[in-house]
């Protein structure tokens, strides 16, 4: 089989469980080698030696991308590493839901760090080599994946600040791809439903107890399911380019 990402590298962040481990792997599996950024390095290096036992190429970056140095210098690794940067999947996320006005304030900023700040801070650092990528051989085009939510379309009680950085996710995404369209560098924003990961475990067990009596016994995504999503947007032909796709249980209204 044709391996359609062979000479090309991938950075993902949130790289040590769900969506962000699933893409990593994807994206070897297609041929990119791939930095696997997270703070959790045992699972980073976990998740390396297994794409290295498949053939595979992979960096393991450790860190906190909530700060723009931080951001900067996973991306310079990767390309002082790796040779250069042709894919960028921002999937580090932190999901704390609850009532608004007795939210704790903190919760709040860490979401903004992470969910917002996080990705932005490290898409300004990918840029420039993903313009230098798009000009060059075996693609000449590159990829930036944001990954957003079904609440970054639809806003819903419990989670005003998880919503609210959702949907500045898909505005920065948007005006983000108008300006580098014509650099050949694609921008696409993916907005899972409700996907079956770690991501809810954060909250207290009252909010988690919510979450499940919310969806009730609906099936619900794996992180494969959206792993698939990033796998096909980044291996379009040059001229075809995904800006936004949803994707849903078929059974979560």
């Amino acid at each position: 089989m044709t391996r359609r990402l062979e000479g090309t590298v991938a950075l993902v962040t949130g790289a040590s469980s769900g969506i962000g481990r699933a893409t990593a792997l994807e994206l070897a599996r297609e041929g990119a080698a791939v930095a696997l950024v997270g703070r959790r390095e045992d699972r980073l290096t976990e998740l390396a030696t297994e794409i290295s036992k498949a053939d595979g190429k992979a960096l393991v970056v450790p860190a906190d991308i909530t700060t723009a140095e931080a951001a900067a210098e996973a991306v310079d690794r990767t390309v002082e590493n790796l040779g250069r940067l042709d894919t960028l999947v921002n999937n580090a996320g932190l999901m704390l839901l609850g009532p608004a006005p007795a939210a704790d304030l903190n919760d709040w900023r860490r979401m903004i760090d992470i969910n917002l700040m996080g990705l932005m801070y490290t898409a300004h650092a990918a840029v420039p080599h993903l313009v230098k990528a798009a000009a060059e051989e075996p693609r000449r085009v590159a990829d930036i994946v944001n990954i957003g939510s079904l609440a970054g379309r639809n806003a819903y009680a419990m989670s005003a600040v998880y919503s609210a950085t959702k949907f500045g996710v898909g505005a920065f995404s948007e005006a983000l791809r108008q300006e580098l369209a014509g650099r050949h560098v694609r921008v696409s924003v993916v907005e899972p439903g409700s996907v079956d990961t770690e991501l809810r475990t954060h909250n207290p067990d009252v909010i988690q107890q919510h979450i499940v009596a919310a969806l009730g016994d609906i099936e619900r995504l794996q992180s494969q399911d959206i792993a698939d999503t990033v796998g096909y947007i980044v291996t379009r032909p040059r001229h075809v380019a995904v800006a936004e796709l949803l994707v849903r249980p078929t059974e979560q209204a």
